[in-house]
This record gives structure tokens, C-alpha cells and sequence, in this order.
């Protein structure tokens, strides 16, 4: 599937999960009517009925690639015809709370806690019946494979990881950072007030263009790009699992006790054993410094290490090239 047909079959997607109200089934149907049978899919998987974008060859080596805030499977437009080109077979889903992935039950707490959103994507696997996969992410993606990567390794035949380790220590997080760099973070405290609340749900699309724009200072985005990733954010779950997942990384909301076990597991900061290669964009205020060097000794298996020039936070979309390079050099790694 080239660019056009993927991106055809995204905003047909994120068009009907705008509709409020609109079940999931419908929006699949629509996106069908649409483009064909390069729509976007759905299966049911844990708590879920996930949709996800697929391409490539049916039968061909899996990769997985798992989107962040404030964004959504847009930001693999150019990745994912790139490796369908090379014969991979690319999903890329909709993580909890995104474009047209619902909850199966009303009575499901809206939880965002990092252990939650990895168990989603295990789930999507065995729905789909995927024994492993290279997974590729960033921001709450790379969170999301780091956690695979590290707990359940037979799962996971590679990693591409943007801003290497970002596995949640919350008792890490209770301690303060320097000015500077707690003022890249204004909006997860924001997040942790009614007020954050409410401004979110208010002014979703100038939130999104504001953080954008000083997360990703050289990205020349246009309103038409802008306006098909926000159309996810109509997802009635948007809001809720934006805050949980902000306040549980705080310690200012509670998670679920089905996942105590996980998150002690996680809390002791297991190191990642699957070939790896870690992206750190220059221009992303939250790319720590040292060349990666601050999370170098948690990678124990085969390596590497880039540093994209002149690249901000959404690197995928930034440099979709370099990102599908890295997936394909790690899975011959």
C-alpha cells in the first residue's frame, strides 16, 4: 500500500470516529465503503475493540508501531508504506482512548496506567494471533514496547525506541528536576488541576497546535494535518485516559490492583534484552542529555544508538525514513 491509499484509509477511519456516538463496527464499515479493502480494521482484544490500521503482505514478518500524546496512527503515514514496500506486514493501532478503539463495557475504568496499555497491545496480538513482532514506538508508544521489550521478550523480535528507556518510575517521578526541565512538562501539572481538565476538553485542537508546535519547533505541519489527527481525539475516552494516564505517572490517581504485580515488576527497572536501537531526536526538549548515555546499561542485547539532526518530538512524522530505516537495520540486527 503506497502513502496516498494509507492515508485515504486513515482519514476515512478518523472521519467516522468523529460522528458522535458512532459504534465501532459502523466506523470500520465506513472506512471500508470508502477505500475498499485498504480499510481500517477492528478486533476485539482484552477490554477493547481496537482499531488499527494494516498493511503489507498478510503473511510477511510483523512490525507493530505504537503512536503518542498529542497524536495518533497518522504519524505513521510515511512510515508504514515503507515497510509494506519491503514486505512487512505493518499494524499500526489506535492505543486506548484514540480515533476509533472503544471499550467494551461503559463499566470499564477509564485506567491509562502504563501496565494497562502494554497488556492492550499483548492482547491485540493474541487477537490477531501475532507470536512476535518488531515494535516500534514513541512518547506513550515507546513506553508501551519498551514494557513489552522487557517483560514479556518472546513477544517482542526487535525494538525502536524513541527517547530510549521510558518505563515509569513513579517513585523516580516524586523527585524534582531543574527549572528548565520541568517547564517542557507544564502540561502534565496542568493535567493534575479540574482546570487542566476542563481546558482540554475546551480547546482540544489548540491544545494539540500549541504542543506541537514547541515540542517540534522546525515541523511545518498544515491545518489539514492538524485537523486528521484531532479528529481522533472525538473519542469519548480521549479525555479521561489522557488525564488518568498524567495523574497515575504523578502518583495523584490510583491505578488497578489487577496490574499490582506488573507495575512491581516495572517499578524495579528490568533491563531490555531484545536487539534494540534507540532514536533520540535533537530538537524534543524531553531527549535527555548524553547522547543516551543516561539509559545506555539498560539495553543488554545487540545495540545502537542514533541521534537525528534537526528532528523534534514526533519523529515518525518528522522523519519517517529514518524511523523505517531503524525498523528494518534492528530486525537484521
Amino acid at each position: 500500500m503506497d502513502r496516498r491509499t494509507f492515508s485515504k484509509l486513515l482519514v476515512a477511519g478518523t472521519a467516522a470516529a468523529a460522528l458522535p456516538g458512532l459504534p465501532a463496527a459502523s466506523a470500520s464499515a465506513g472506512a471500508l465503503e470508502h477505500v475498499g479493502t485498504d480499510a481500517l480494521k477492528h478486533v476485539k482484544a482484552g477490554v477493547l475493540d481496537v482499531g488499527y490500521a494494516e498493511s503489507g503482505p498478510p503473511g510477511g514478518p510483523v512490525v507493530i508501531l505504537l503512536h503518542g500524546f498529542p497524536y495518533d496512527i497518522h504519524s505513521y503515514t510515511d512510515v508504514a508504506p515503507r515497510l509494506a514496500a519491503q514486505g512487512y506486514r505493518v499494524i499500526v493501532p489506535y492505543l486506548r482512548g484514540h480515533g476509533t478503539t472503544r471499550f467494551l463495557s461503559s463499566k470499564t475504568f477509564r485506567n491509562a496506567q502504563q501496565a494497562a496499555i502494554a497488556l492492550d497491545i499483548v492482547a491485540l496480538m493474541d487477537a490477531l494471533k501475532i507470536q512476535k513482532a518488531v515494535l516500534g514506538g514513541f512518547d506513550w508508544g515507546s513506553r508501551t514496547a519498551d514494557i513489552i521489550a522487557a517483560l514479556w521478550p518472546e513477544r517482542c523480535k526487535a525494538l525502536v525506541s524513541v527517547s530510549g528507556y521510558l518505563i515509569t518510575n513513579r517513585e523516580a517521578n516524586r523527585n524534582p528536576l531543574p527549572p528548565q526541565a520541568e517547564y517542557a512538562w507544564w502540561y502534565q501539572y496542568y493535567f493534575a488541576t479540574e482546570r487542566g481538565r476542563l481546558g482540554l476538553e475546551k480547546y482540544r485542537e489548540e491544545f494539540v497546535r500549541l504542543l506541537w508546535k514547541s515540542v517540534s519547533p522546525t515541523w511545518k505541519f498544515d491545518e489539514a494535518t492538524l485537523e486528521r489527527t484531532t479528529a481522533s481525539f472525538a473519542n469519548p475516552d480521549w479525555v479521561p485516559i489522557v488525564i488518568h494516564n498524567y495523574r497515575w505517572r504523578l502518583s495523584l490517581a490510583k491505578g488497578e490492583p489487577r496490574y499490582d504485580s506488573v507495575e512491581k515488576r516495572l517499578a524495579a527497572v528490568p533491563k531490555i534484552s531484545v536487539p534494540t536501537i534507540t532514536l533520540d531526536a535533537e530538537l524534543d526538549p524531553f531527549t535527555p542529555p548524553g547522547n543516551g548515555s543516561s539509559y545506555r546499561e539498560r539495553f543488554t542485547g545487540a545495540y545502537e544508538h542514533r541521534t537525528l539532526r534537526g528532528v523534534g518530538h514526533n519523529v515518525p512524522q518528522e522523519a519517517p525514513e529514518a524511523f523505517a530505516k531503524a525498523v528494518v537495520d534492528v530486525d537484521g540486527f
